[in-house]
């Protein structure tokens, strides 16, 4: 197919911001008392929106659903996914229980070769606004694409040094409770975070892989805990290497005048990075 023809494909879905999500997200997160505004959409809350609801018969082999020529990313024959990072500004509040609408536009899709084989970059915009209101969040998405791995290939993840300790640090162990529960809350079926057997045997890890959204709302959260109740006007991350089930890791803070750098750090050193913009009291 030609996949430049892709590029402009739009989507428009429909939801509510349920505070009951929310308060499951808060409950996931181990807080008694959230740190932000309980009148509104906290950041990266619109994540637990927008749920995929393809009919169980058209699921694909990995948990997802089955990709076709009509469908807003493209259909080519690169089974393994991984949400490699996002840019996101928070524009504007979003009520909690107003009805909200989400316009996603693939804006880019860029093949390359690498030494893990044909890979596809794609990038996905989307605008997120109350019912009839202007964005009030806007995210540009980072998917990748990877050929499939021989059997009994094992998967190894690249090595990056941590340098300095950051000046505040928390330690947390994502379990396989943990990934269930954020699975849950977000109707992620990949299989690659609960089922065990196929992500060792199919796609060559080790163990359960940790959602890469989960950890970059794990680095928000390490955040929000020092200074509630920030308030967030842009938030990127970048995936650097997984992290498994079980493996402890460290979220790391460094603050610079409005911004603040943020880091996931790993048995493999830096798994993720992060900046947090306009964070204020």
């Amino acid at each position: 197919m030609d996949i430049q023809s892709c590029v402009g494909r739009q989507e428009v879905q429909y939801d509510i911001a349920d505070p009951q999500r929310m308060l499951r997200l808060a409950a996931m997160l181990d807080h008694d008392v959230p740190p932000w505004d309980p009148n509104v959409l906290p950041p990266l809350g619109h994540w637990l929106c927008f749920q995929p609801q393809a009919r169980q018969s058209l699921i694909g082999p990995d948990g997802h659903p089955l990709r076709t020529d009509e469908g807003l990313l493209p259909n080519v024959d690169l089974p393994r996914r991984m949400w490699a990072g996002s840019r996101i500004r928070f524009l504007g509040d979003i009520s909690l229980g107003a009805a909200i609408v989400r316009t996603s536009t693939l804006t880019a899709a860029t093949p390359k070769s690498g030494h893990s084989g044909n890979m596809l970059f794609v990038t996905v915009r989307h605008e997120i606004a109350q019912a009839g209101a202007e964005p009030a969040i806007v995210e540009e998405q980072d998917i990748v694409y990877r050929a499939a791995v021989a059997p009994g290939t094992k998967v190894t993840r690249p090595v990056t040094e941590a340098g300095d300790p950051d000046p505040i640090t928390r330690q947390i162990a994502p379990d396989s409770v943990m990934l269930f529960r954020y699975s849950a809350l977000t109707f992620n079926s990949h299989r690659i975070h609960y089922d065990r057997a196929y992500c060792c045997d199919v796609e060559g890890y080790p163990s359960l892989v940790i959602h890469g959204p989960l950890l970059a709302t794990l680095l928000l959260d390490h955040l929000l805990r020092q200074r509630p109740p920030a308030r967030v006007t842009s938030y990127s991350f970048r995936a650097m290497s997984p992290v498994f089930e079980g493996e402890t890791i460290t979220l790391g803070l460094t603050r610079a005048d409005d911004s603040t750098r943020l880091r996931v750090i790993g048995p493999a050193g830096v798994a993720m990075t992060g900046l947090a913009q306009g964070t204020r009291t």
